[in-house]
């Protein structure tokens, strides 16, 4: 059976239609492969993460995570459903400014911020720096002190918690390229660094455990360890936190083997769990922070290809090859995530067959689907893969010096180009004789 998420379905033609726009007519009009976001499928998904919360009486804030997917666009979208952002580097924040974001709306992640970065990020006045390191640290602070100014951070720690999920998106265990270890006593030395800097004003800590999780298990492990650290700095060192921000995280459904729980069920857990924790530490509630990323748009994304050879080996395996592949979904090589999908311009349930869906780049392991049920198809075909929109583009490359897709948004029959497909000329642009 077909995953179809948002406002996906078959139209009379038995084609697929997204956001009132048919599929078929889109890959005349963008070409293939192409990806298409539902709109309609992300303002729902925004809307649902800040709902929650309200309704569930806590000060809060919503800060999409953009290395999910960035572009112009999506930050214009972003701003209109009034979220904020998070960005990982000079690019992400400079697209999410030239945007439309509002500066005091974006957050700056990173393990290891260049000082340009960090000088953008001073200069465009952005809200808040997530504060990873003792380098960056010493380095905000000269920043801080050359240029006047004053900056509201946060302290990543990571709390020591192992979420189960591929241990390449496993980001809160202690052994950790990311944040401020906790039981070493690294997190405190830096709170008291920044308690110490002038031109820093610690507005509360953040942690993130991992991506793709499916229980919330995790996550109330976490915030007891994070109201425990925040319980102790308030005991010894007198300083009380604004905001306690637990990152994001929450699974999606990409086959019908997913079962993750809704994304309010992630919020109600994680904001009963801050709530009792605080009560039973009695300590001051803070503000709660979220960063949803694939949870907004994993599922609003689909990407459309056209099938092109064959090769069916008897008894071993059918592969069906498509004009895309790892260069605009590097997940399934890069960590064997699994992905389903569709005929996009013909519903058929005959003659039935396990094929594999591969790309057409120079690469054994470039396999988008190793096994699915599909009906017979032929050269020109379209197949449309679900749950693609987050890191999919934004992993995108010019591997074999493929032109990466365009990409189009779609709402109410209407449908817009975001990315335009790359040319040949694009890929020799920056190349100097």
């Amino acid at each position: 059976m077909s995953l179809l998420f948002g406002t996906a379905e078959f139209n009379e033609k038995d084609h697929l239609v997204i956001g009132g726009c048919d599929t078929t007519e889109l890959a005349e009009k963008y070409g293939t492969p192409l990806f298409i976001y539902d709109v309609a499928h992300i303002r729902e998904k925004a809307r649902g993460f800040k709902r929650t919360l309200d309704e569930l009486g806590i000060k809060n804030k919503v800060v999409y995570a953009s290395k999910a997917f960035g572009c112009l666009a999506m930050y214009k979208l972003l701003e209109e459903e009034s979220l904020g952002c998070d960005v990982v580097s000079g690019g992400e924040l400079y697209t999410a400014l030239k945007g439309g974001m509002t500066p005091a709306n974006i957050e700056f992640h990173g393990n290891n911020k260049l000082k340009s970065e960090l000088e953008l990020a001073l200069d465009s006045q952005i809200g808040m720096i997530i504060v990873d390191n003792f380098y960056e640290l010493e380095l905000l602070e000269e920043l801080t002190t050359a240029k006047g100014v004053t900056q509201d951070v946060m302290l990543r720690v990571t709390p020591g918690v192992d979420a189960e999920t591929h241990d390449y998106i496993l980001t809160g265990q202690v052994d950790s390229k990311f944040g401020f270890d906790v039981n070493s006593g690294q997190a405190t030395k830096a709170m008291q660094k920044v308690a110490a800097a002038k031109g820093l004003t610690l507005k509360g800590i953040h942690c993130h455990i991992g991506s793709q999780i499916f229980s919330s298990e995790g996550f109330l492990v976490a915030v007891e360890r994070m109201v425990a650290i925040l319980e102790e700095w308030k005991a010894d060192y007198g300083y009380t936190a604004e905001v306690l921000n637990m990152g994001g995280g929450f699974g999606i459904q990409y086959t019908e083997n997913d079962t993750p729980l809704e994304p309010e069920k992630f919020v109600q857990a994680i904001v009963e769990a801050v709530k009792g924790q605080c009560s039973l530490q009695d300590y001051p509630l803070p503000e709660l922070w979220i960063e949803p990323g694939r949870s907004i748009v994993a599922e609003a994304g689909t990407t459309l290809y056209t099938v092109g050879s064959q090769k069916d080996i008897p008894e071993v395996r059918h592969y069906v090859s498509v004009d895309g592949g790892m260069g605009d979904n590097i997940r399934p090589a890069l960590y064997s995530a699994e992905y389903t999908g569709m005929l996009a311009n013909r519903i058929s349930d005959r003659n039935m067959e396990n094929v594999a869906v591969v790309g057409k780049y120079c690469e054994s392991g470039d396999i988008l689907i190793k096994d699915i049920k599909l009906p017979e198809m032929v050269s020109g075909d379209l197949f449309a893969m679900t749950s693609t929109g987050a890191y999919g583009y934004s992993m995108a490359s010019n591997y074999n010096r493929n032109p990466r897709p365009a990409v189009v948004f779609v709402e109410n029959g209407e449908d817009k180009l975001v990315i335009r497909r790359e040319t040949y000329d694009d890929l020799i642009s920056l190349d100097c004789e």
